[in-house]
């Protein structure tokens, strides 16, 4: 408040109101001479009394009303960042444990389906996977859904250690825009690559760690994935089994899946984002009015629709590519998973495919493009389900960061009326010296 009456009191001496002519100012005492020069500046022209009140009143209604509006885009200002900041907060949190954890179960789902090169009933939808769940659930019990997400987890860990080490020790970028050069894409690019190439068996054992029945083979251990993925690493240029193809065999496709994965939800993400902008301001324009800076509301809803849109989109567009890599990295493991065509058996994968061209036209030829798409209704609930609880999260911690903010703000608005009352009462002092200076001149 401090510098609210200094700014008042510089305005209210530059332009409060003179009731006197020179002549008058002469005969003026020292001290009331001081009095007078309070309200006038040297260069200010001596008016007529009546008009120059009019002025002063008129100019300190407007000081008033800039000033109370200063006031409340400064609170409303903070208000945004405080609920932006807890709202992002969260989301970020809630986004991960769903990520990981609510939505494991359609993983394991979507990739035994997909490995399952004898399976019957594709599951393009996400109806016919309500009473297989329930047949596991009678069965196993609803735990066995979640089998694999220690090492899920331990790959996404070592995935963003593996890259923060490597652009550390180089150039590479961890992050790119559309708007980055081709160079730095390249770059970040070659990171990925490369991140890629030290995951690929490790991923390989994290895949069967997920598929693979806990009833007919006994449950990994946490360092089980260190130790399948150093093995086949040593075994570099060489299978460890029959049918199994070699580590370098499987890099190229792991790579070139994740990084057009990542790519794509990029473009995507950014183009979805850019027409959710332009519609929104084309909305403002049919009702006559554009805000200068959109509202924290709208740029967070386009923010998380674009992401979620971006995600989805790269998920659908290389689910065969998915599928087909799935299919090699799990051949020759003898790895027996459960029967999605009941729910109530197990069945184990035997294939021998010599590579990703053969494994593409091999299921073509024997299960149709159809087959590309196998568990792509436990792709759908996963979607839903995330999408649904990202939502509800959002609303409500944008009504917990209000109600929070709230109760932040009301000893800040009571030291405010405290200043404003005291900010009165300093114009209201100088209103009577003024009029004490007017009855004695």
């Amino acid at each position: 408040m401090a510098e609210m009456n200094k700014y008042f009191d510089e305005n209210d001496r530059n332009s409060s109101s003179h009731w006197f002519s020179v002549n008058s100012y002469n005969n003026l005492s020292t001290n009331d001479k001081d009095l007078c020069d309070y309200y006038l500046n040297e260069d200010t022209e001596i008016v007529d009394p009546a008009e120059q009140d009019a002025e002063f009143n008129k100019k300190m209604k407007k000081f008033k009303a800039t000033l109370e509006e200063k006031i409340q885009e400064e609170l409303k200002e903070e208000e945004i960042a405080f609920i932006k900041k807890w709202t992002n907060t969260g989301l970020q949190i809630v986004a991960l444990i769903t990520e990981h954890l609510v939505s494991h179960p359609f993983v394991v789902l979507r990739r035994q389906c997909q490995v399952n090169n004898k399976l019957s009933h594709f599951h393009l939808i996400p109806v016919t996977l309500v009473p297989i769940v329930v047949n596991i659930h009678q069965w196993q019990g609803i735990t066995c859904l979640w089998k694999g997400v220690g090492s899920i987890l331990v790959i996404k860990g070592l995935t963003l250690a593996i890259q923060d080490v490597l652009s550390k020790i180089t150039s590479w970028p961890k992050e790119i825009s559309l708007d980055s050069s081709s160079r730095y894409i390249s770059k970040h690019i070659l990171l990925k690559f490369v991140t890629c190439a030290i995951i690929t068996p490790f991923y390989s054992a994290s895949l069967l760690e997920t598929v693979q029945s806990e009833i007919a083979c006994e449950k990994p251990e946490f360092l089980d994935i260190f130790k399948e993925g150093f093995r086949r690493l040593i075994s570099f240029g060489a299978p460890q089994k029959g049918r199994m193809l070699p580590v370098w065999s499987l890099i190229l496709p792991t790579a070139a899946y994740f990084i057009l994965k990542h790519l794509f939800t990029l473009v995507m993400k950014t183009v979805i984002s850019k027409i959710l902008v332009l519609n929104q301001d084309l909305q403002l324009r049919k009702q006559g009015a554009i805000p200068k800076d959109m509202h924290f509301k709208d740029v967070q809803n386009i923010e998380l629709t674009s992401s979620l849109m971006g995600v989805l989109s790269a998920d659908i567009v290389l689910y065969p590519l998915e599928t087909i890599l799935h299919r090699l990295h799990l051949q020759g493991t003898r790895t027996i998973i459960d029967n999605l065509d009941d729910g109530l058996s197990v069945k184990p994968i035997l294939t021998n495919y010599e590579g990703v061209v053969d494994c593409y036209e091999a299921t073509i030829r024997e299960e149709g493009p159809s087959g590309l798409y196998k568990g792509f209704g436990a792709l759908i609930l996963q979607c839903i389900t995330y999408t649904s609880i990202i939502k509800l999260s959002k609303f409500v911690f944008t009504q917990v960061s209000m109600l929070f903010y709230k109760n932040k703000t009301s000893c800040y608005t009571k030291e405010l009326c405290q200043g404003k009352r005291k900010f009165q009462s300093n114009i209201q002092q100088k209103d009577e010296s003024k009029k004490i200076f007017k009855n004695k001149y």
